[in-house]
């Protein structure tokens, strides 16, 4: 575990090559109250298969972009993010498996309620976003596409389990991309040794993140108690 700050002055804390799930968040943080919260309702678990990505930022990463014709990583990170676009449809399609699974027998047009949505209030399915007034969404391959042929040699980009970070109201879940022949990224701050971090194919059917068939496969889980459905 390593206490770091972000580039907006926010303190976080990291655990480098672990995606923990709240459980193992619990036995390991004992800073933020937050994840021991004792009153959380019964909520469903969905499994959230999503295929494509967003970058939000405000005007001037806008006119860097269109300056630069794409993305490019940071001066003190030199790293490009992007995050999980869960939207209405990613959301419908996790309440369909959830309820398939569950209710066998339910035909599915019985069961067109849209309760996944009540639950999914968290900014992570937001349309808004606290980064920027200005967002791009890309499909999940198309990025991987472009990132195998600019920095791969058409070689398929290496995906490791980076990091989870704890901030003061969210849980981060980094999964980074990287090319085969680059393991060591020395420019970024912290100076973190990303060969250490393990491959993403190489983590357990139940993990927080995984990556199957062009999605990212996104399993939740709640830590507050203010849901009531």
């Amino acid at each position: 575990m390593a206490e770091r700050y972000t580039s907006r002055g926010s303190r976080k804390l990291d655990f480098d090559g672990e995606h923990l799930n709240l459980n193992d968040l619990r036995a390991k943080e004992k800073q933020n109250r937050y994840l021991y919260s004792d009153n959380i309702p019964r909520y469903p678990q969905p499994e959230f298969l999503v295929s494509n990505l967003k970058h939000d930022t405000g005007p001037s990463g806008l006119k860097g972009i269109y300056s630069d014709s794409g993305f490019i990583g940071s001066q003190d990170e030199c790293l490009m993010w992007f995050n999980l676009a869960v939207g209405p449809e990613e959301i419908r399609s996790a309440e369909k498996k959830l309820l398939k699974e569950t209710f066998p027998k339910v035909l599915q047009k019985e069961a067109t309620n849209n309760f996944l949505r009540k639950f999914a209030t968290s900014p992570a399915f937001s349309e808004k976003s606290t980064y920027g007034s200005f967002r791009f969404t890309l499909s999940l391959q198309e990025v991987l596409n472009a990132y195998s042929q600019q920095f791969c040699s058409g070689e398929r980009p290496v995906m490791k389990v980076c990091r989870t970070s704890v901030f003061p109201q969210e849980v981060e879940y980094t999964v980074l991309v990287h090319s085969p022949t680059h393991e060591r990224f020395f420019k970024y701050p912290q100076k973190t040794d990303y060969s250490k971090c393990p491959l993403l194919e190489d983590q357990p059917k139940d993990a927080v993140c995984k990556y199957i068939d062009g999605h990212f496969l996104w399993r939740s889980q709640a830590m507050c108690g203010t849901h009531r459905y």
